[in-house]
């Protein structure tokens, strides 16, 4: 069984809310809206990213419109 690289977890409350990411299983940074969530995957090295292909990103309780708990 094959892994997606890079998940994004729910959405946690905070002020303001985020969500951590994960690439190869690790947890690399936390992100508060999709730009850093690109950004997050382009400074581990993954440069072409398609957000919207579930083999390459998976996103857990909303996609990568939903920020808010």
């Amino acid at each position: 069984m094959s892994t997606t690289p890079i998940v994004v977890s729910p959405v946690q409350a905070g002020d303001p809310p985020f969500r951590i990411v994960q690439i190869d299983g690790q947890p690399v940074g936390i992100a508060h809206d999709l730009l850093d969530v690109v950004r997050i995957a382009h400074d581990a090295g993954r440069k072409h990213v398609d957000f919207d292909d579930p083999q390459a990103v998976r996103w857990l309780g909303g996609g990568k419109y939903h920020w808010s708990p």
